[in-house]
């Protein structure tokens, strides 16, 4: 793609990126066919290559963003299935993370928006405070049953449902939609704080053979914290010692995505400076996550961060040592001690196989544990959780989730496994089969405990399908 930018603007280091990238485009249109809005909606602009001109007139012409403009970068995913269809190469992450940096900047949202995005924002990466807003919308969507109940009022995902079904979609899903969003994904219960949340060493059983972080997050240990624990007990199991500091805090992900790029890199030189001193103390071999939407900018750390002369070299060797949980494991060669043998569905969240290019060893793990896994059709195609976007845009996110649980239906698994918890959640607000984290599965054929949500799966359930070692 030929560019224009002046000498002026490419002094500055993130639009001197954003041209090279927007050069590298060759306007195939390869990315249209795997496109989740594009494949719902139609609609040039809502595909990477029209996004993509969108951004070269935008930041090429030094204009502020428009509201269509920031309507089609509201409606990208980020799922970045165009990255691994693109045969050029072409870094899309890069581009629309700067993108929306850009928007956030330069484009003044009405209120309503503001207000959504401010609350998700000063909420979710921060656990005590997410804690008690999942705490208020789980009571609020109790109370809001029991009015529905005696009064002739229909609750609903949307107050567009229809137009879903029609196959359109609101211009922008308004104040009252997004609230109902949120509140239709509050747990079903609260779950129990963890008592490991309040530890920040976990010691090896036998010989230690590695010392590694393990990532705690923001809302995984809020709405999930069985995974973790899962993670701990079979790490520490296989020899592994396990540090959890207690002054880590969010990845900076979900403001990333939001265009919040001092916040997000905030969040980041704090994980850096707290991750540095236990490498300078008594070492690491990795740093481990269990939510790959969290590994994903981790990893991408060495590059948000690469301008900055007190962190660049820092963050880079911390992206160098961060790895999602099932790639470590792969090196540990975890042997099963018990029968298992379920049709388990493995769901490949977009940024575990799109955004790390990590494919095969969760699934080589869980084979090789005795499941037998079975790969979701149209699996490159998101569920519409990405973050916040089931928040921000509820209807296209429900058609997405609608899409990802009829492929999964067409499996008749007795398990749905994920390595992601906005996948997990998504998946699990419509999904009858039960969804749990590929490292409760991989811990309880090594030992562990029954993951609570496949406690129903009795042993006589697993008699009629023979394990598969």
């Amino acid at each position: 793609m030929q560019t224009n930018f002046s000498l002026t603007q490419l002094a500055d280091t993130a639009m001197k990126e954003s041209e090279k990238i927007l050069r590298s485009c060759v306007h195939c249109g390869f990315c249209t066919a795997t496109c989740p809005t594009y494949l719902m909606l139609g609609d040039e602009l809502d595909s990477p290559r029209g996004r993509i001109y969108l951004i070269k007139d935008m930041l090429e012409g030094g204009k502020p963003a428009t509201q269509e403009v920031a309507m089609h970068l509201d409606r990208c995913l980020s799922c970045l299935s165009c990255m691994t269809t693109c045969p050029s190469g072409v870094h899309y992450m890069h581009l629309v993370d700067h993108a929306r940096a850009y928007v956030q900047e330069t484009y003044k949202r009405p209120l309503a928006d503001r207000l959504v995005r401010d609350m998700l924002a000063m909420t979710i990466p921060h656990r005590g405070r997410f804690r008690l807003a999942i705490g208020a919308a789980w009571l609020a969507d109790r109370v809001l049953d029991v009015v529905a109940a005696v009064l002739p009022i229909r609750r609903v995902h949307s107050a567009h449902a229809h137009e879903r079904e029609a196959g359109r979609v609101a211009r922008r899903p308004t104040m009252m939609e997004r609230m109902w969003a949120l509140l239709h994904l509050a747990p079903d219960r609260m779950p129990n704080r963890s008592a490991n949340e309040a530890r920040t060493r976990f010691a090896p059983q036998g010989a230690r053979r590695a010392r590694v972080v393990l990532l705690q997050g923001c809302a995984q240990p809020v709405l999930r914290p069985e995974i973790n624990d899962a993670a701990i007990r079979l790490l520490t199991r296989n020899g592994v010692e396990i540090v959890t500091p207690k002054d880590e805090g969010c990845c900076g992900a979900l403001v990333h995505h939001m265009g919040r790029e001092h916040d997000a890199h905030a969040f980041a030189k704090n994980n850096i400076d707290v991750w540095t001193r236990e490498i300078e103390g008594e070492g690491l071999d990795a740093i481990l996550i269990t939510a790959s939407g969290c590994g994903t900018s981790i990893k991408d750390y060495g590059f948000q961060l690469r301008n900055d002369p007190a962190y660049a070299a820092k963050a880079a060797r911390i992206s160098a040592l961060a790895k999602d949980v099932t790639e470590f494991l792969e090196s540990l060669d975890i042997r099963p001690t018990r029968t298992t043998g379920q049709v388990v569905a493995y769901h490949s969240a977009c940024s575990m196989q799109h955004g790390q290019k990590i494919t095969d060893p969760p699934k080589r793990l869980l084979r090789a544990a005795g499941f037998r896994v079975k790969d979701v059709p149209e699996g490159h195609i998101c569920c519409g959780s990405a973050g916040t976007y089931n928040m921000l845009q509820p209807e296209l996110a429900a058609r997405l989730r609608d899409r990802k649980v009829g492929n999964i239906a067409r499996l008749a698994p007795d398990i749905i496994a994920a390595g992601n918890i906005g996948c997990m959640t998504q998946i699990g607000s419509a999904a009858k089969t039960p969804v749990v984290h590929t490292i409760e599965l991989l811990d309880w054929a090594n030992g562990g405990p029954s993951p609570e949500a496949i406690s129903h799966l009795t042993q006589t359930d697993l008699a009629a399908t023979p394990a598969t070692h």
